[in-house]
């Protein structure tokens, strides 16, 4: 099924099933300056700056094939148009996994979560796609092939392509395969849940847990409207863990008595069907459609409760979920804005992602107001001119997702 959205301004959708028709189009659109999209499952077509420029969106999921699979390496090589479910119950067979943690898994791509570089709960305890891509072939906009890495895990071989293009939106090239280092699937999973009375308390909280015993695959913390149906308090904080059944017994124990000894109320272990059904609320709660904007604020971990408090001071009711192990928080508003999108990051939330080195990104306009390259990815005063050396290098026409990313 082709993808169309209102957020592209796509003329018609091309489906290559081969390496050299996805090289042939970029060849032949890098002659004519047509503009081209880069589009998987089209889960995240919203994030970035509108595109402006009438254009040929190139649909990858007919590229989903595995490549190799040498599983007792801890390796795989697979087609950029595969599904990250696909992907898991691949790997799920053999006993192993990649913990991403993508939203809407059933459509989005592999590709596509690296080009957007998207991560989710379990990054605190498993990190992201940088620690897991290992290899990757690509074709830039001149219709050019190139790659990076390796199909082994110590492969150090040429120019860090991997890093560079997770995260590129799809404006360096078009990602065709990729190579990850695995994970051996966790037996079981487990979530310790607490209620939490102010920020205050969560900060402290939180500090205790870099002395814990424990080792959480995730802490997330949530509080607002979204919420209102999974807890009657205000804000609830989970701590995740994954791994064989004794040591989960033991862990469990041992937060629960770490959190006493911090004054927490209401501490509760959850059953196992209750614990997956708020892992996937979880891992989908920043694709949630049914807003007026979301929002997601990146800053070192011992700002996240000063992050919290500055969505609050813009809006009180908005809806948070804090990957508060890792610093990240995605907000959700039913709202747009009274003081518009730019006056309130400007004059909220950007200073407080600044006093703590981080940023803050739109992921989700509908309606798309003042959507702007500093609005959508901050300020300007990042070495840009670098990307844009790069940028040239590899797409020199500029027919790669023309204007949505940092790049003019």
């Amino acid at each position: 099924m082709s993808v169309t959205h209102e957020s592209l301004p796509i003329t018609e959708t091309i489906r290559p099933n081969s390496l050299e028709e996805v090289m042939e189009t970029l060849q032949t659109a890098s002659q004519t300056g047509e503009a081209i999209y880069p589009v998987g499952g089209g889960t995240s077509l919203d994030y970035g700056c509108p595109a402006r420029q009438p254009g040929t969106a190139l649909q990858l999921t007919d590229l989903s094939k595995v490549i190799e699979y040498p599983a007792e390496d801890m390796t795989i090589t697979v087609q950029a148009g595969m599904t990250i479910r696909e992907l898991s119950n691949i790997l799920a067979e053999r006993g192993q996994q990649l913990p991403l943690d993508a939203p809407q898994a059933d459509q989005a791509t592999i590709g596509g979560v690296l080009a957007t570089n998207t991560s989710g709960p379990r990054r605190f305890g498993f990190g992201t796609a940088r620690d897991y891509l290992i290899g990757v072939q690509a074709v830039d906009g001149l219709g050019r092939i190139f790659s990076g890495g390796g199909r082994v895990v110590k492969n150090v071989a040429g120019y860090d392509f991997c890093k560079m293009l997770i995260g590129s939106l799809g404006t360096l090239g078009v990602i065709t395969q990729v190579t990850f280092k695995l994970k051996p699937r966790s037996t079981r999973r487990t979530i310790v849940s607490c209620q939490i009375d102010d920020l205050e308390q969560l900060e402290s909280v939180l500090a205790s847990m870099i002395q814990s015993q424990t080792y959480p695959a995730a802490l997330e913390f949530i509080t607002g409207p979204k919420w209102s149906d999974l807890t009657d308090d205000e804000n609830r904080l989970f701590a995740i863990f994954e791994g064989p059944d004794t040591d989960l017994e033991w862990m469990n124990q041992q937060v629960a008595q770490e959190w006493q000894q911090q004054g927490v109320h209401n501490i509760t272990t959850l059953g196992a069907e209750e614990a997956e059904n708020l892992f996937s609320r979880l891992t989908e709660f920043p694709a949630d459609e049914n807003t007026a904007l979301t929002l997601k604020t990146n800053v070192v971990p011992s700002g996240i409760t000063s992050m919290i408090q500055a969505a609050r001071e813009l809006d009180s009711k908005c809806s948070i979920q804090a990957h508060a192990g890792s610093g990240i928080a995605n907000l959700i508003f039913d709202e747009f804005p009274a003081e518009g999108l730019s006056r309130s990051l400007t004059g909220f939330l950007r200073p407080a992602t600044a006093n703590h080195h981080g940023n803050v990104t739109v992921l989700r306009n509908p309606g798309g107001q003042e959507m702007t390259r500093q609005s959508v990815w901050g300020g300007l005063d990042h070495p840009f001119w670098m990307m844009d050396r790069i940028k040239q290098q590899f797409d020199p026409q500029n027919i790669l997702n023309p204007e949505r990313f940092v790049f003019a």
